[in-house]
């Protein structure tokens, strides 16, 4: 953002909303209707203030450092969020909707210009002072270096329980978000202290948001967030972040489980996104609008006699005693489809006995006609980065190339489209122009994605990008004194602070993805100054996070690895061997990516990133594999049948058969 000339006696105002691009933010868009497109306001506006829009998504830098204003002087946030500053861009006044009117006891938006009018006008200096003791406020929040150790994994699973919605899942009440990183986390902590109530709260939580109308049943795909406790009513948005997430939570729960529903699902969520999401040469848009017509949810929702009118009298009644479907309907009057009274193993039983299936298959093909909510068509580094990340995890577990290809695409228009000449990343992609410096979660939800396509794929060139970008992370955005990871690169424009985020809200924070991709990184490649690195992030933050363990649940996954042994492979072996190939397909089937796996082929280019892969290859001209744990390597093994007893387990290979 650039300054005006000083002598200009005019405020900035400054909007972040979801986008700019006919915005998929429902409140964005009844501000922009009541407010930003009204002659009056853009009067009002134009007499004393310079107005900017930012779209948050291109912006999150300048979206991250406004939003902490405005939750300190409000106490909350979100989005629209409305910044008043001085030309020197200090914030003095924020908030998120404003009416155009003032009405029901909240001030609107004229009358909010005029009062800010006024006060510039009486006691400017009281406000340009107010802004710097805010900015003093933020900058003087100094990180206090503390540690961290299975006391604080017991409190933050003690405060999921605590949380915990034992009815409908789920660690709130309304408005509930999906959080698919805290599932990550708990499935994790079930893996490593084998803690049933972990394993439960995942598998209710799973249950429930699939059986919610926060799950599209039609179409797949899941909405942002349910505006009800049961998961029945969603905000109807698609982001694509959440999918991506939420794959990668159902994947872990199809490892855990074994439940084929959660297959299905996560094949559900990936056709939607291939299907309504995938731009013509690989990346995938951001999201869909929660609105169609001028009506949230028109796009989703159904009457009775609709469904009956398309379905028969027979089928359609089925249809709706399964789905929810009555005359009255749970949303203004129509119905949002949901299996809450629905039994899974007694629609396990429909979709066998019934036609079901069949009938889905009409009303999406009837859907499919109706005008679609608005999608906007930007392609984000980081939403793609954890979308490769779970196609690639996914499609290894599930057996499924078709997922890994899609992750490689996608890889493939990053690399094509917003890839610098330096190495570094551009933030978003549309209409031909790649823009804006990346950010700390541009590089950390990328590095994940192609540490996972690497896992699945085994093609060193990810492995290798991987390490590229790590280096460039680490050397324009790392703090050598105070450690971690700064939002933004010294390379980049310089706002009012330089912050460090580390709350793992609906996504997880860019420094909790940049720990566990360190500790793995550091295992892939055998250097262990990432390692320490790692170790740094969970050290300076240690006090912030001890304090309520649970809002950092992503971080604490990199806790969990560091406390507990970790399995490191390496295969020295031929991919195009079919001995080798179901070897690996039989790891992936249990892989939750609690260990790592190197294939050794001999690749110039792998040993030039694992030096240490020199010394682990074939013996006897025999598939050889090389297990280390805890910082200790046990012989190598030829047998691949005893390899797996040494890595699973043998119990666990029995139950499989």
């Amino acid at each position: 953002m650039k300054k005006p000339d000083r002598k200009i006696n005019l405020f900035f105002f400054l909007l972040a909303i979801a986008d700019l691009n006919e915005r998929t933010c429902h409140w964005c868009h009844v501000m922009e209707r009541e407010s930003f497109e009204d002659h009056e306001v853009a009067d009002k506006l134009n007499e004393s203030f310079i107005a900017v829009k930012v779209d948050r998504e291109e912006r999150p830098d300048i979206d991250a450092v406004y939003m902490d204003v405005c939750q300190r002087l409000t106490g909350s946030g979100g989005w629209p969020l409305s910044i008043f500053l001085t030309p020197d861009q200090m914030p003095f006044y924020a908030g998120t909707y404003f009416p155009k009117y003032t009405m029901y006891g909240k001030v609107g938006f004229i009358d909010l210009l005029e009062k800010v009018k006024k006060a510039w006008t009486d006691n400017k200096d009281e406000l340009i002072h107010h802004g710097n003791e805010i900015i003093k406020m933020i900058q003087g929040d100094k990180l206090s270096k503390g540690m961290l150790n299975q006391e604080t994994l017991k409190l933050a699973f003690q405060q999921l329980m605590e949380d915990f919605d034992l009815s409908y899942g789920g660690f709130s009440h309304a408005p509930k978000f999906p959080t698919p990183h805290t599932l990550l986390f708990l499935f994790r902590y079930y893996h490593f202290y084998q803690n049933e109530d972990a394993l439960n709260m995942c598998v209710k939580t799973l249950n429930h948001m699939y059986k919610g109308g926060i799950y599209d049943h039609l179409g797949g795909g899941f909405s942002r967030y349910s505006t009800d406790r049961q998961w029945l009513i969603p905000h109807f948005e698609k982001m694509l972040y959440d999918n991506a997430l939420l794959i990668l939570a159902y994947t872990q729960g199809y490892v855990h489980t074994k439940k084929e529903r959660y297959k299905q699902i996560v094949e559900a969520v990936i056709q939607y996104l291939v299907k309504d999401m995938n731009h013509e040469h690989g990346g995938f848009y951001c999201a869909e609008d929660a609105d169609s017509e001028g009506i949230e949810g028109r796009f989703y929702t159904f009457s009775k006699s609709e469904i009956l009118s398309i379905l028969g009298k027979e089928d359609g009644g089925s249809f709706c005693d399964l789905y929810g479907v009555t005359d009255k309907g749970n949303f203004d009057g129509r119905s949002i489809l949901n299996l809450l009274m629905t039994d899974l193993e007694d629609l396990d039983l429909a979709e066998n006995t019934t036609n079901i299936e069949q009938s889905k298959i009409k009303l999406l093909n009837y859907r499919d006609k109706r005008i679609r909510p608005h999608r906007d068509d930007k392609l984000l580094t980081s939403w793609n980065g954890l979308l490769i990340a779970a196609l690639a995890f996914s499609g290894k577990v599930l057996d499924n190339p078709s997922y890994i290809e899609y992750a490689k695409k996608s890889a493939g228009f990053i690399q094509q489209h917003l890839l610098k000449e330096d190495g570094g990343l551009f933030v978003r992609y549309r209409e031909g122009e790649a823009k804006h410096e990346g950010i700390l979660e541009d590089y950390a939800f990328l590095i994940w994605g192609l540490i996972e396509l690497y896992e699945a794929s085994f093609d060193p060139f990810y492995l290798k990008w991987a390490v590229d970008l790590n280096h460039y992370l680490v050397k324009y955005f790392w703090d050598d004194k105070g450690h971690a990871f700064y939002l933004y690169g010294s390379n980049s424009e310089s706002l009012i602070i330089r912050p460090k985020e580390i709350y793992d809200g609906a996504m997880p924070s860019g420094n909790s993805v940049a720990a566990l991709n360190l500790l793995r990184l550091s295992r892939l490649t055998g250097d262990q100054s990432l390692d320490e690195k790692a170790r740094q992030i969970l050290e300076v933050f240690a006090q912030q996070v001890n304090h309520y363990p649970r809002y950092y649940t992503h971080l604490l996954q990199s806790l969990i690895a560091c406390l507990n042994p970790n399995k490191d492979i390496v295969i020295a072996g031929n991919i195009e061997d079919e001995e080798v190939r179901d070897f690996i397909s039989k790891l992936n089937q249990n892989s939750s990516s609690y260990f790592t796996i190197i294939l050794n082929h001999d690749d110039s280019s792998l040993m030039t990133i694992n030096q240490n892969l020199k010394e682990k290859g074939k013996i006897n001209n025999k598939t050889t594999v090389y297990i280390c744990e805890n910082y200790s390597c046990i012989a190598p093994i030829t047998n691949l049948d005893e390899a797996l007893e040494v890595i699973i387990g043998k119990e666990q290979l029995n139950k499989q058969e």
